[in-house]
């Protein structure tokens, strides 16, 4: 009697799969139509990416030499590029250095009233950056820090700092509690248990972590912007020093843009399966 009815229950869950299958599927070309449509530009003339939508023209790479070789900005793309590799990579070794011992002590060790510190942590992100700027300016200016790699180390670190904190609790709640027992029995250090122990375990976690901070300090453009007006541009700022007031300026912006995506694209590209497995580990109990 039972087994007769399992056949319609069945046909309509495959049936809703293969909508939900196809709503996805749309859902997922709309957000990357314009990221397609950016790269597509940047292969066109002015004149065609200016004019009526063309899927299929005469593609060149005069727009990437073009802004590749432009010496009439701020600065030229490898010097921009070179500030957002160092002041990234720095900051993103920095982040994760101080991240993990503190991330041990609020998981694996909890210290005293370790909620009010997890709160202090992510209340540094209540406050709009725009409402800072004044007196990072200022502080920046007095250190002689403006116009330079270091200020932007510093911000990005302190920026990147509280999401990696908490990022990497989550990751080490998942630690089995009786490994780090047993590594104490056996006589192993803190610094040993992290390193031999821990890390380990959570290295799909660690990945993760460290791609997100990669990808906001890349993508950051204010504090580069009020900061680094000239010597320490970066390449969000380079971007935008690609707009010109003369008009048809969209091929070239489009390859400007094209240029800085392609790294942090390549990043997540190589550290894909890690950083999913990181974030569901973090997520699951």
């Amino acid at each position: 009697m039972s087994g007769g009815n399992t056949g319609p229950v069945v046909g309509a869950r495959g049936l809703g799969s293969f909508l939900l299958g196809i709503a996805t599927w749309i859902i997922t070309l709309l957000f990357f139509f314009p990221v397609f449509w950016m790269v597509l530009n940047g292969f066109k003339e002015e004149v065609d990416a200016n004019t009526d939508p063309k899927l299929f023209f005469d593609p060149t790479l005069d727009r990437f030499s073009e802004v590749t070789e432009d010496t009439t900005g701020l600065l030229s793309f490898s010097e921009a590029f070179a500030n957002s590799f160092w002041s990234v990579l720095i900051s993103t070794i920095v982040v994760m250095a101080m991240a993990i011992p503190a991330a041990y002590a609020l998981s694996i060790r909890p210290v005293e009233k370790w909620r009010d510190v997890l709160f202090f942590f992510i209340s540094t992100k209540f406050l709009p950056i725009v409402a800072a700027i004044l007196p990072l300016w200022i502080i920046a200016r007095d250190a002689g820090l403006l116009n330079t790699r270091l200020v932007l180390i510093i911000l990005y670190t302190a920026m990147n700092l509280p999401l990696a904190v908490w990022m990497l609790r989550s990751f080490f709640n998942e630690v089995p509690k009786e490994l780090i027992e047993a590594a104490s029995i056996d006589g192993a250090k803190i610094s040993s248990q992290i390193r031999s122990v821990i890390l380990p375990i959570v290295a799909p976690g660690l990945a993760a972590t460290a791609l997100l901070c990669v990808i906001f300090a890349w993508n950051e453009f204010f504090l580069a912007v009020q900061l680094n007006p000239v010597d320490g541009t970066t390449v969000p700022v380079w971007v935008q020093s690609n707009v010109s007031s003369r008009g048809n300026f969209l091929a070239k912006l489009s390859a400007a843009s094209t240029l800085a995506t392609l790294p942090v694209v390549l990043a997540g590209w190589v550290a894909q399966k890690r950083m999913i497995r990181g974030l569901a580990m973090g997520a699951i109990k």
